[in-house]
């Protein structure tokens, strides 16, 4: 019989990289887990760790057994929680900025509503840190995002199912000469192709992508303006500073506040989905959760009917 303790630093070690890692998440010292790692490779029998430079990594023995022991694990807790009458315990979530804006708020009153004793903890962090970290048991739903033509990485041992497309659109400051309501998406995007750009930073999907669209409508972008922070974007596209790629989220089924028009075809919308590791979907408070946002998506309009769209005076 192998040690439940061991195997799960073993795990932790295959998704947190370090024992240094392993001991700043746990409050363990990195010779302690070290102790522990040897004595279950005596349990084992056979090399759980190999040096590669001045790190360790697993060998392919431990990988089927960190394996092993995930599945056992994940499907215990799911059986646990199933066994009981009301859900209790603390489900960690993490959310990119608009989903935490247009959706968990809603989520979370619903699930207050139905399972008042269970604990929600909610992270905002962005699908490229947050993934990663679901694999580390850091979140148990992570709540994402996939730009068109920007396939996410998918990890062995994450399941996703989706929520929505969201709808992508060029948002427009005021006064711009060209884009008009009856331009093609082409012609849109090139009349922006001298004016002050806000994206996203340069390591993010969302850049990529929108870097790749601009390129494809014949021009490079001047981008003046880098934040993670969509809200900080339509602000300045409201104010003439700049022009910008949003989400119909952003106006959480609000009609929106600038000019916007449609995107070539192809590139009309984003995929948003949630993230769980594997074997954990069938446990009751993931299970609650997806169904809460899904409630709350539905709750939420955006522009369904058309690409473009100008709004009144006063907007």
């Amino acid at each position: 019989m192998f040690d439940l303790h061991r195997l799960r630093l073993l795990r932790e070690l295959k998704h947190r990289g370090t024992l240094a890692a392993i001991a700043a998440a746990l409050a363990y010292s990195p010779s302690a887990i070290s102790q522990q790692l040897a004595q279950l490779e005596a349990e084992v029998g056979v090399p759980l760790l190999e040096p590669v430079g001045r790190r360790v990594r697993l060998t392919e023995q431990a990988e089927i057994l960190v394996g092993h022991a995930e599945a056992v694990l994940e499907r215990a807790e799911a059986d646990i929680a199933t066994s009981l009458t009301d859900l209790t315990g603390t489900l960690r979530v993490a959310a990119f900025q608009t989903a935490a804006l247009a959706l968990v708020p809603a989520a979370l009153t619903l699930l207050r509503a139905a399972h008042p004793r269970l604990r929600l903890h909610v992270t905002q962090r962005e699908p490229e840190r947050a993934l990663p970290a679901l694999l580390a048991r850091d979140f148990d739903v992570v709540v994402a995002e996939e730009y068109p033509g920007n396939p996410n990485p998918r990890p062995d041992g994450v399941e996703q199912e989706d929520l929505c497309a969201d709808p992508l659109r060029l948002a427009l400051p005021p006064g711009v000469a060209g884009a008009t309501v009856d331009a093609s998406p082409r012609a849109a995007l090139r009349a922006l192709a001298e004016h002050p750009w806000v994206m996203e930073p340069a390591d993010t999907a969302a850049r990529h992508w929108a870097l790749t669209l601009c390129r494809t409508a014949g021009f490079e972008r001047d981008v003046r303006y880098e934040s993670t922070d969509l809200l900080l974007h339509l602000r300045l596209v409201e104010q003439g500073h700049a022009a910008a790629l949003l989400p119909d989220l952003v106006w959480s089924g609000r009609e929106p506040s600038a000019p916007v028009r449609g995107l070539p075809r192809g590139q009309r919308a984003r995929r948003l989905f949630t993230a769980v590791r594997r074997g954990s979907g069938h446990h009751p408070a993931v299970r609650a959760c997806r169904q809460a946002l899904r409630q709350a998506l539905a709750g939420t309009s955006g522009l369904k009917d058309g690409a473009n769209y100008t709004p009144s005076k006063g907007s």
